[in-house]
């Protein structure tokens, strides 16, 4: 549905007037309209419920001096028309205080969106009309069972509005909404928890999630230790989204080029063009995916990095395509500016906020446990930081639940452990992949949400040691 934000206060007319206001060199600004809807529940009940809306103002000015141009960036919060003028100022005067920026490009102008001028789209209440009664009945149904269910349901929308003092105007709207369901035995001894993504509440069935946790509680219901070691695994969509997410958010060309990453060529340059895994695999991002669809325009708050490599404040509007990252096995791009494109050489290919890993698999889940003779099926991963950024050697815990396969069947719980491992290294010692589904990132998907993965057999998956965590 849509706001009713008009006037003055319309986001597009913010953009507007703040480029009018700007004295500086050039101009960019971002206005993002922000409506949130969200469900709690606690043991079989809901709990709260609300609706938020919110407002972010980005000014970059650019000035001109005798050593190349600068950029000053400044943001605020619930601004208004009359708000603009004091946060233009204050990046104008940024940008004076600031060195020369060495991704200093052309801003990019050409004709304006021809639904810059629309209001914003919202989300409400309504957005869980059909799914609440359903969540009720599962409730009902968890009670009856035995078993408590806890959880979270959050619907998002954000609209962006982007001008800049070249002409430029870009407009997209943003849904972003998904499921967290945590199911515990009456003891509480046993857990299990689920998370899935969704742009349409209606589509969503608790049902079919509280069933899939119900069984895991049941498997559950024989513990099994086990020590730590190299095991057969199993990675679900949501563990391997958390680890190729990291290698995607690692993926700098600059980096690479400098001698800094695992994507860093030994005799000097990148490592594209290196087979990375056996497997037909294919990484992309897409910002016409379905299901995954994401902003196919640079949205640049900044040109400083952060924890993924940096995008450039000169780049916003710039449109984004499809990208093959991995094609056949074979890395075929590294995250690039227009500015790092010139450093290194290779294609101009922006930071995309999606993800979509094909390794050829057709197969469910459940076809891969009936084939495992013996090893183990991990649920999520969680507390993933980086030991070794040139060997992108991760470590990590297993979390809700890891089980124990035996003879094509799921034989117990067994403990959590901490890994050791480099998502690199396991795309070239995985042998097979189920199909890809839509998933969620238990550590990331709050700031990456937009993926889609297989579950990855891997051998000797190293399990380093024995976690007490559940």
């Amino acid at each position: 549905m849509s706001s009713g934000r008009r006037g003055a206060d319309a986001p597009h007319e913010i953009v507007e007037r703040a480029l009018e206001l700007s004295r500086a060199d050039g101009a960019v600004v971002i206005v993002e309209e922000t409506s949130t809807a969200h469900l709690r529940w606690a043991a079989n009940a809901l709990t709260t419920n609300g609706v938020t809306r919110g407002r972010r103002v980005t000014v970059i000015a650019t000035v001109n001096g005798a050593e190349g141009t600068a950029a000053g960036v400044v943001g605020g919060t619930a601004v208004g028309a009359d708000a603009l003028e004091p946060l233009v100022r204050a990046a104008e005067e940024a940008a004076r205080q600031s060195p020369s920026a060495e991704d200093a490009r052309a801003l990019l102008g050409g004709a304006p969106a021809g639904d810059f001028t629309a209001a914003p789209d919202a989300t409400s209440a309504a957005a869980f009309d059909a799914f609440a009664p359903a969540l009720g009945e599962t409730f009902a149904r968890a009670r009856a069972e035995g078993r408590e269910l806890f959880g979270f349901a959050n619907d998002e929308v954000v609209s962006t509005y982007l001008g800049t003092s070249a002409g430029l105007r870009r407009r997209h709207d943003q849904h972003t909404g998904h499921v967290e369901l945590n199911a515990k035995s009456p003891d509480r001894r046993r857990s299990a928890f689920v998370t899935a993504p969704t742009d349409d509440f209606a589509a969503v069935d608790p049902a079919a999630l509280d069933a899939d946790l119900a069984t895991r509680l049941r498997w559950a219901e024989r513990r099994i230790d086990l020590p730590a070691g190299r095991y057969e695994t199993l990675l679900p969509p949501t563990a391997v989204a958390d680890l190729i997410t990291y290698l995607y958010w690692n993926a700098g060309a600059r980096d690479a080029h400098e001698g800094r990453t695992v994507f860093s060529g030994r005799g000097g340059g990148t490592r594209v063009g290196e087979r990375l895994s056996p497997l037909p695999l294919t990484l992309s991002s897409d910002p016409g995916a379905p299901g995954v669809a994401a902003t196919p325009f640079v949205v640049a708050h900044s040109s400083t990095d952060t924890f993924v490599p940096a995008p450039s404040v000169f780049d916003n509007g710039l449109p984004i395509g499809r990208t093959e990252w991995i094609s056949d096995g074979v890395l075929r791009r590294l995250l690039t500016t227009r500015h790092t494109a010139e450093l290194t050489g290779l294609p101009v290919a922006p930071l995309t906020d999606n993800l979509l890993l094909d390794a050829g698999g057709t197969r469910p889940l459940s076809d891969l446990v009936a084939d495992t003779g013996r090893g183990l099926l991990v649920s999520t991963l969680w507390y993933i930081r980086e030991v070794d950024p040139k060997t992108l050697l991760l470590t990590g815990l297993t979390r809700d639940g890891v089980y124990l396969v035996e003879g094509g069947e799921v034989v117990g719980v067994v403990n959590n452990f901490r890994f050791n491992e480099s998502p690199v290294d396991l795309l070239s010692r995985a042998v097979e992949a189920s199909r890809a589904e839509l998933c969620r990132s238990r550590e990331w998907g709050e700031y990456f949400p937009r993926t889609s993965m297989p579950t990855l057999r891997v051998p000797e998956f190293n399990m380093s040691s024995v976690s007490p965590g559940v």
